[in-house]
């Protein structure tokens, strides 16, 4: 018989082969704890797709404000509360910066006089709103329907329910300027072919009373369109309709020229003001190297990029979430590590100092450091400083209880009697163990600190509301008395604190099973 002959691999037929412990090849190398901790963790679904959205969140904080040349400090207060606009998409009509409301035949007349106005920089006339409707600056997108409403008198009147680019509704603004700036103004309006100068307006009977609204550019009564008579000087009032044509109200000179700047005060050729009326869409083209107005989230309530803003939020959340998260784990790791294992007056002695500790209201010392602490330390300092005073607790009593559970079994006595000192049998033996409860533990801290976080900001009790520095909870503060007319300012907030709380519990629980030992090269 012949000793040395080999048994051939294909005479062997394996049931319930396990690829974590071998594999076709009879490779019998054991696994590691890391590698099979992941095996486990994506066979959890709902945590693979957690840790996706989380992972999305994290690039979004980092690459939102890369699309856009808004600084975080950079604001507009005449486009605050606006919503979402791209110019590429708007023809799509998507992102289009307009919301839907209902106008009166006199109120639909004044958003739509500013597209007509847009294009009467000549101030000459002639211009049908119809013809307005064509303008690239006319705030009405689109006339949805009419409809009919009766009044106090119980008169009908019409009704238009249009969409309205909110951008462009801002319409023209009155300015100063100092006089050598006008030369560069008009430089840039023949080098790019727009007009950023308009007439002024005469203040007289005709500008509804109101000579600093720079939008009341046409003769009106009782903010009705009108036409006067030259030779009775009697005012008739107009019919709305697509052939109307409004009568301007511009200030002109004696020659009958439309006036664009007037003098207004200062001394020399550089310091004397101007006042000038702008149409504002292309005076921010003029101020900002001729980009266009685009915003993809929209603006908040005092007229920052909403995503600028946001990204921001979510980098400040999530580092001091995942901060308090480390120096909680080490330290809770530490503690429950020490009384579990030497129980006894040790664990008597460090269970009535958690239990002091443990029964101060957080709120109450967030707000006490706040107060007393803040001015000088600042608000984030404070803010960590109370998640760490007893936030640590929790995972300290986790961890003591692995320890009463694990440091009697037969491998940590095998360990002890071979000489094995505490220090090795802590980190070495009894802790690997408690591991998977531990860093469940440190996971789950983090959307509690998020969401902690967003309700003191929200109550205002932590001030993190600065032009280079936000939070969300700060955003949903801001956007919480506005927010039935500008939805966007509390929905995308509260989307981005949803999505972090539900995924990083959903997180949590996948790391829970996949570094619980007890469930190491088990099969579901």
């Amino acid at each position: 018989m012949d000793n040395n002959k080999k048994i051939s691999p294909e005479m062997f037929e394996f049931v319930n082969i396990n690829e974590r412990l071998t594999d076709k090849k009879f490779d019998d190398k054991p696994i590691g704890f890391l590698k099979d901790a992941w095996l486990r963790f994506r066979k959890n679904k709902a945590s693979v797709v957690a840790a996706i959205i989380i992972l999305l969140i994290c690039l979004f904080s980092i690459v939102a404000p890369l699309f856009t040349w808004h600084k975080a400090n950079f604001m507009d207060p005449y486009y605050a509360k606006k919503s979402p606009r791209i110019v590429w998409l708007r023809d799509l009509g998507i992102a289009d910066g307009g919301t839907n409301g209902d106008y009166s035949e006199i109120g639909l007349t004044k958003v739509q006089s500013l597209g007509v106005a847009a294009e009467d920089w000549e101030g000459k006339g002639g211009i049908t709103i119809a013809e307005g409707m064509q303008s690239e600056y006319q705030p009405v997108i689109k006339i949805n329907n009419t409809f009919t409403k009766t009044d106090a008198n119980k008169n009908e009147k019409t009704y238009y329910n249009a969409k309205v680019d909110n951008y462009l509704n801002v319409g023209f603004l009155y300015l100063s300027i100092q006089q050598s700036e006008l030369p560069k103004i008009q430089a840039f309006e023949q080098e790019h072919g727009i007009h950023i100068l308009y007439p002024l307006i005469e203040d007289n009977e005709w500008n509804n009373g109101d000579a600093k609204d720079a939008n009341n550019w046409y003769k009106m009564k009782k903010n009705a369109p009108v036409t006067v008579d030259e030779d009775t000087g009697r005012a008739k009032t107009l019919q709305y309709g697509d052939d109307l044509v409004l009568e301007g109200n511009y200030e002109r000179d004696g020659e009958g020229n439309p006036v664009y700047w007037k003098y207004t005060g200062g001394g020399d050729h550089s310091t004397a003001q101007l006042k000038v009326r702008v149409l504002y869409y292309n005076w921010y083209r003029y101020q900002h190297n001729n980009k266009e107005v685009n915003y993809a989230f929209g603006t908040d309530s005092q007229g920052y990029d909403l995503m600028v803003r946001l990204a921001g939020g979510l980098r400040l959340s999530l580092l001091l979430a995942v901060s308090v998260s480390v120096i909680n784990f080490i330290i809770g790791a530490a503690y429950g590590a020490i009384e579990g294992y030497y129980g006894g007056v040790v664990d008597l002695v460090m269970e009535r100092v958690t239990d002091i500790l443990g029964g101060i209201p957080f709120i109450i010392v967030a707000t006490l450091f706040q107060i007393h602490l803040s001015a000088r330390l600042g608000a984030i300092p404070c803010l960590i400083f109370a998640y760490i005073l007893n936030g640590w607790i929790g995972i300290a009593y986790r961890v003591r209880t692995q320890f009463y559970r694990f440091k009697h079994q037969e491998f940590v006595l095998a360990a002890r009697t071979l000489g094995a000192k505490d220090s090795r049998l802590i980190w070495k033996h009894v802790f690997p163990n408690s591991l998977g409860t531990i860093v469940t533990s440190a996971a789950l801290i983090i959307p509690g600190v998020i969401f902690n976080e967003s309700m003191l900001s929200y109550l205002g009790i932590v001030k993190l509301g600065s032009a280079n520095m936000t939070s969300l909870g700060t955003l949903l503060a801001d956007a919480s008395a506005i927010w039935t007319n500008y939805p966007h300012l509390m929905i995308l907030p509260a989307l981005f604190i949803s999505l972090l709380e539900i995924s990083f519990n959903l997180f949590g629980n996948g790391l829970r099973d996949a570094f619980n030992p007890s469930l190491r090269n088990v099969e579901d």
